[in-house]
């Protein structure tokens, strides 16, 4: 079997070397013995994030399916895997094929939604409704704009004629899943 080269990111090197140095600290508490290749790829898994080698390993390779730029400065490490699994959710045309049953994943396609609500614009309820609806297929232009509201993604006035789309910065995950469908969208 061929090993195939994983390049690996740490965004604060100090920090991990703080991680790694406890990592090889408890190691040496544990085992007289020098660590074994395979626990210590698993400590400077540990050290840059990851849960150990194989989640490193699962990341780094979805990372490079996906083609994807190295992470900005997030603070957690882009989710690769689950941005692989969640664009199955969106058509060619990067438009939200259905809904998904797993809570955790509504949240992560309703940034992509969010993402492409224009900033600082005042929508009234037939122009988010309209909005909405040329990104999705499953018809329910409501629900979306129920849960954008309700995961603080959009404000509503309380007689719901003004929509607002709440500015701030993605999570790492939702970010790269942004990123990755940006390029099915039509030029």
């Amino acid at each position: 079997m061929s090993r195939q080269a994983l390049p690996f990111f740490a965004d604060d090197v100090s920090n991990f070397a703080r991680a790694l140095r406890r990592e090889l600290t408890q190691s040496d508490q544990e085992n007289a013995a020098a660590p074994s290749h395979l626990t210590l790829l698993n400590m400077v898994a540990r050290a840059g994030g990851y849960q150990n080698f194989q989640h490193f390993r699962a990341q780094a390779m979805a990372r490079q399916q996906l083609d994807h730029a190295s992470p900005g400065p997030a603070t957690e490490p882009a989710d690769f895997v689950a941005v692989g699994r969640l664009a199955r959710y969106f058509d060619g045309e990067g438009r939200l094929a259905r809904w998904p049953s797993k809570y955790s994943h509504r949240v992560l396609c309703l940034w992509v939604l969010w993402s492409r609500l224009e900033p600082r614009r005042v929508y009234t309820e037939a122009e988010i409704n309209r909005a909405l609806d040329e990104q999705h297929l499953f018809g329910d232009y409501a629900l979306l704009r129920r849960d954008l509201c309700d995961e603080s993604l959009m404000t509503r006035t309380v007689d719901g004629r003004e929509y607002r789309r709440v500015e701030q910065t993605p999570p790492a995950t939702p970010l790269a899943l942004i990123r990755h469908l940006a390029q099915r969208l039509p030029a």
